[in-house]
């Protein structure tokens, strides 16, 4: 989900003993303030172990609670213009203060003035680059005697120049060189890996290093509401009895669409899992946010994927701007070069951090509050605090609560509707089962519209192709304040509680289906309303494929 697509991480106390001084940083230290609000992450560490307290001092006004914990890893999204002064403290009354840092930040047309004119410069130096290509072409193809004097150029020639065919030698090889800096994994390797596209290529990169198990390995897909609610560490520990392994590529801002190319990326041979969990009826699909889409799956693109990918756009413009990414994916790393030529240094600094970062994912436990207390009128729009939340909390639940348009959301329909049985299609022929799931909708039942029924997303794909689906109704329970730290994310407890029953729900599913396939039988399975059909398609003694309808 685009509101709220920035995913936190924070180290339990007993993760590992900390040793050294007590330490407070911020990355970055310097935030440039785009679309109202910037974000920061703040990492401490008190030394010792002992119970540490983060307060944030915004402008000058009152110290409030940011964190808690011996050390840990946390993001304020809610920065501003100004300074904010993060104080790591021994006791929760500020009484000893062990490490500060201060984060300013600063409006994009102040903060930035160089990073646009670096852009500007990246735009008009490939504009020159290309000039001077069609020049050379033209020149090199000319048919008659040359000058050795200046100015070196062609001389009359009794037949002309070719200058359609040069000019298009001269974009072909403009092409070529954007294909061999931006489509090799050249300048995907330096990427920051803060960015969406940096993150997504670090996330897919490690996959496909990461050795298979010899376990059955069960995908999990989603946006931020899957980030924040599955965790692979309690899914392992349940499912590791029926030797299951889960791995979430789950991340913050991505759709279903950048979903299919991941999969491409870390399965080429479409029969590396066992299952694949896809969920649907999550987020939706802002159309000014086609930048960031464009430049988050740039890492994932071919050539060939112009006009498919482009189609997952609303207004023409972005589907421009999509396929010419696909055959110039230099015109997606815009902000990314020009970042990289302001702060070089820095980016170093950052690419060495990669490790840490894909340690701190597996890590992750979830937010450690709650909304007890919250409540939300959806007829006037406001919102009643608990008083135990924080003024940076709050801000963050009220960023949460801003609705998207009817129109916005017909679109992520369209797009779920268009793109999930192209994942199926994907897997047709091979073992892996794909597994439908819905998520739970969020702490206020007044906001409606953000889950909906699975014939509302795939009223053709019952009829056909099946999938195997979980019922609509499996985590109602979860619709409570209690289990959630804004209005669509899940805390610690409900991470916890949502990873316990999908787990149990996928692992008892593919048992069950499993066990059908190896006996080569058709059978039924009744669950609530969910009734399925199992049909195993026998290709050696290696297929397993199962498949399995929903309601």
């Amino acid at each position: 989900m685009l509101g709220a697509a920035v995913q936190q991480s924070e180290a339990s106390s007993d993760a590992g003993k900390s040793s050294g001084a007590p330490a407070i940083t911020a990355n970055p230290g310097h935030v440039t303030v785009a679309g109202g609000t910037g974000s920061t992450e703040i990492n401490w560490d008190t030394g010792n172990g002992s119970m540490g307290f983060v307060f944030v001092t915004a402008n000058n006004r009152k110290p409030v609670l940011f964190a808690n914990g011996p050390k840990g890893s946390r993001v304020a999204p809610w920065i501003r213009a100004g300074n904010y002064v993060f104080e790591l403290c021994s006791d929760d009354q500020r009484g000893t203060l062990l490490a500060t840092v201060t984060v300013s930040g600063t409006a994009k047309s102040e903060a930035f003035p160089r990073t646009v004119l670096l852009g500007g410069k990246a735009r008009w130096l490939l504009v020159v680059a290309l000039i001077a290509i069609v020049y050379i072409a033209v020149y090199l193809s000319s048919t008659g005697t040359l000058r050795t004097t200046f100015p070196i150029e062609p001389t009359t020639s009794p037949r002309p120049l070719h200058l359609a065919r040069n000019l298009l030698l001269g974009i072909a090889a403009f092409v070529c060189l954007d294909g061999v800096i931006f489509h090799t994994g050249l300048y995907v390797s330096i990427l920051a890996p803060d960015s969406y596209a940096g993150r997504l290529a670090v996330i897919t990169r490690a996959e496909k290093q990461r050795p298979t198990s010899g376990l059955k390995e069960v995908l999990v897909l989603g946006d931020s509401r899957m980030a924040e609610g599955f965790s692979t560490t309690v899914a392992d520990e349940l499912g590791s009895a029926g030797g299951f392994r889960f791995v979430n590529l789950a991340e913050p801002a991505s759709t279903v669409n950048t979903w299919y190319y991941m999969l491409r990326e870390v399965d080429p041979a479409a029969r590396r899992y066992w299952a694949i969990v896809v969920p649907y009826g999550i987020g939706y699909e802002p159309s000014t946010a086609a930048p960031l889409r464009i430049s988050m799956a740039a890492p994932l693109l071919r050539y060939g994927d112009c006009f498919n990918f482009a189609s997952g756009f609303q207004r023409w413009s972005g589907r421009f701007r999509a396929s010419t990414a696909c055959i110039l994916r230099g015109s997606a790393y815009q902000s990314d070069v020009a970042d990289l030529l302001e702060h070089p240094i820095a980016r170093i600094r950052s690419i060495q951090q990669e490790p840490n970062r894909v340690h701190s994912r597996e890590v992750y436990r979830g937010r450690d509050y709650d909304l007890v207390g919250t409540t939300y009128d959806s007829k006037t729009g406001q919102v009643t605090f608990a008083p135990h939340l924080t003024e940076a909390q709050r801000q963050a639940i009220r960023k949460s609560l801003v609705q998207p348009s009817q129109s916005d959301m017909q679109y992520s329909m369209k797009l779920q509707r268009e793109w999930v049985p192209r994942i199926s299609n994907r897997y047709s022929t091979s073992p892996t089962a794909i597994v439908l799931t819905p998520v739970p909708r969020g702490p206020f039942r007044e906001l409606t519209g953000f889950s909906m029924a699975y014939h509302t997303f795939f009223p053709r794909l019952i009829t056909e192709r099946s999938f195997l689906s979980l019922p609509e109704q499996t985590f109602d329970f979860l619709e409570k304040p209690e289990y959630y730290f804004d209005a669509y994310h899940l805390n610690a407890k409900g991470r916890e509680r949502f990873t316990e029953t999908l787990v149990e729900e996928v692992v008892g599913r593919l048992g069950a289906a499993d066990s059908h396939a190896h006996s080569n039988s058709k059978s039924k399975l009744v669950a609530d309303t969910l009734v399925g059909s199992i049909h195993s398609s026998a290709i050696g003694d290696s297929s397993r494929k199962n498949i399995i309808s929903g309601p």
